[in-house]
């Protein structure tokens, strides 16, 4: 469902009976401006290194953002990237995983202690790229199989997504499944090397049901992670770059080594992230 200014009750009942909301020009157009900085500089930055270790002998610092990755791994094609995480600790990132009304509706679900969960990723899908077709899952599913548990369903948690550019069903937006957050965690196997997919006979009876979720720069979904859903490929000539993010009860353990950053609390105040200059000096820990 889509809220525009969404009240308590009105959150809350689109998260609890769809398993998502989306937020339409959520965030301010100076929040987006930093987090599109920093994402060039962290491709800039990749780049520069592939040409530095002689995998590249053009950087194209001339192609435009959507564009240029694709130009570079027209001669690099065994290196593209489909994920970066450790490299997002930046300012301007600050202004997306710690904004504080986004906050301030997360903590209308998950309460007033919450984590930044150690899993906030900016992805470009670059087109025809086998390794970024996401397969039908539940994100729970994927912290299930890395630790067998049975502790996951219980995990209290938000899953946010934005695009940095319009995502659109040519370039491979998403596409989610509502109400079956409802059905709890499913078992799931592995298809390929990249990818977890929900076996066919938990699938089969809700894929008539499936939308697609097409957004633009400054819109945000919040999401269940025991939702149904997928990314579309990408059959366009340019990059879909993404981004998202996790909160979690931090009152819980993340189920995984990393134990991520504290966004919001009240018992431990001390251990909150400040700033931006308190986030561009911590790590992906």
């Amino acid at each position: 469902m889509v809220c525009t200014t969404p009240s308590s009750q009105e959150l809350l009942s689109c998260f609890r009976d769809d398993g998502f909301v989306i937020l339409p020009a959520f965030f301010e157009p100076e929040v987006l401006a930093g987090v599109r900085r920093d994402v060039q500089e962290v491709s800039d930055e990749h780049i520069r290194k592939l040409l530095r270790d002689g995998k590249i002998t053009n950087a194209f610092e001339n192609e435009p953002f959507e564009t240029r990755l694709i130009r570079v791994y027209q001669e690099c094609t065994e290196h593209i990237p489909t994920t970066f995480r450790p490299e997002l600790h930046k300012p301007g990132m600050f202004g997306l995983f710690f904004h504080p009304r986004l906050l301030d509706l997360v903590e209308q679900i998950l309460g007033p202690e919450i984590r930044l969960f150690p899993n906030y990723s900016v992805r470009p899908k670059l087109p025809e790229d086998a390794a970024t077709l996401v397969l039908w899952h539940q994100d729970a599913g994927y912290t299930e199989e890395m630790n067998q548990d049975g502790q996951v369903a219980e995990a209290r948690m938000v899953n946010i997504w934005s695009p940095l550019v319009p995502a659109t069903v040519e370039n491979g937006c998403m596409q989610f499944i509502p109400r079956t957050h409802k059905l709890g965690i499913v078992p799931h196997v592995r298809k390929n090397e990249f990818y977890l997919q929900i076996i066919d006979e938990y699938l089969a009876p809700y894929l008539d049901q499936a939308i697609d979720m097409p957004l633009n720069p400054g819109d945000v979904v919040l999401f269940s992670n025991l939702l149904y859903h997928r990314g579309l490929p990408n059959g366009s000539s340019a990059s879909r770059w993404s981004c998202d993010w996790r909160y979690q009860d931090s009152t819980q353990p993340t189920f995984r080594k990393e134990h991520g950053h504290i966004a919001r609390s009240r018992s431990q105040p001390a251990a909150v992230v400040r700033d931006a200059r308190h986030w561009a000096q911590l790590s992906f820990v």
